[in-house]
């Protein structure tokens, strides 16, 4: 009965759907981490919480519980925060990470579900935040959205180290970053600018980035993201990001598409869902 349940639940239409059956699950799989299915598809089994704080980092909204991983993932944004306090860059936000055994949100994400994608805000704080403001903490917007400007008040050399950071270490797949903030990159001079491949522009991305890493080794169930383009990117794949004038209402509206509706979980994902 609970199979068929569940079954039902992912092919109903998502206006039916009042919220995505891994949100109602609080504890992690036991065993070694291990994430199966793809980073839009998939779960997370033996999940590692992240200490909501810990050397050079703080964990936002926690409530949410959206603070767990791969111990890949949580063994990364140790380490990074270790670096960034290192180069007293500031104290590192972490965002959302994956729910205790991944999975598919009902808002909010369409990735996360493995456990390898982590959000870090592009706002440095000088010190640890309280309880308080951790929980309302404010976005720091790098982008002036509507003229495709980077944000000079905000942005600067931190945040540029940062992403430099994350991005040199070979456990990471891609960062998503919003195209203006990509440009950003480009213009600066880097000795080694073969990193600047991994970072990928993604709209949305205007207040932090977007780490993923790759499929762990032994994890035979996770299906790894084809590699991004050879090259920097930074000519003319960046300059096709820049908004183009929109068409008309009747032609936007014709060319609109239907949302889909998310695909079946692996099997491994239900039998998950079941322990």
């Amino acid at each position: 009965m609970r199979i068929a349940w569940l079954l039902l639940l992912w092919l109903l239409p998502l206006q039916f759907v009042v919220a995505s059956p891994w949100e109602s699950i609080s504890s992690p799989s036991t065993g070694k981490s291990e994430s199966i299915g793809t980073y839009n598809n998939g779960c997370l089994a033996g999940g590692e919480n992240l200490p909501l704080q810990g050397d050079g980092y703080q964990v936002m909204r926690s409530h949410r519980g959206r603070y767990y991983g791969h111990q890949d993932m949580i063994q990364f944004l140790h380490d990074l925060s270790k670096k960034t306090r290192q180069l007293e860059l500031g104290q590192l936000l972490v965002g959302d990470i994956a729910m205790p055994r991944g999975g598919r949100f009902s808002s909010g994400h369409a990735s996360h579900q493995t456990g390898l994608d982590a959000d870090i805000w592009l706002k440095l704080s000088d010190g640890p935040l309280s309880e308080e403001q951790l929980i309302d903490v404010q976005p720091l917007p790098m982008v002036h959205i509507k003229d495709y400007k980077i944000n000079q008040d905000n942005w600067g050399q931190e945040q540029a180290m940062l992403v430099q950071l994350a991005a040199v270490d070979e456990r990471v797949a891609r960062i998503f970053v919003h195209p203006v903030i990509k440009e950003q990159l480009c213009k600066r001079e880097w000795t080694d600018r073969g990193w600047l491949r991994k970072v990928r522009p993604w709209w949305g991305h205007y207040y932090h980035f977007h780490v993923r890493l790759h499929c762990p080794d032994g994890d035979t169930n996770c299906k790894p993201q084809k590699a991004p383009p050879a090259g920097d990117g930074c000519g003319a794949e960046l300059a096709s990001w820049k908004p183009k004038p929109e068409p008309d209402k009747a032609k936007k509206k014709k060319e609109a598409k239907k949302k889909k509706q998310p695909p079946k979980p692996p099997d491994q994902c239900l039998a998950l869902l079941r322990k």
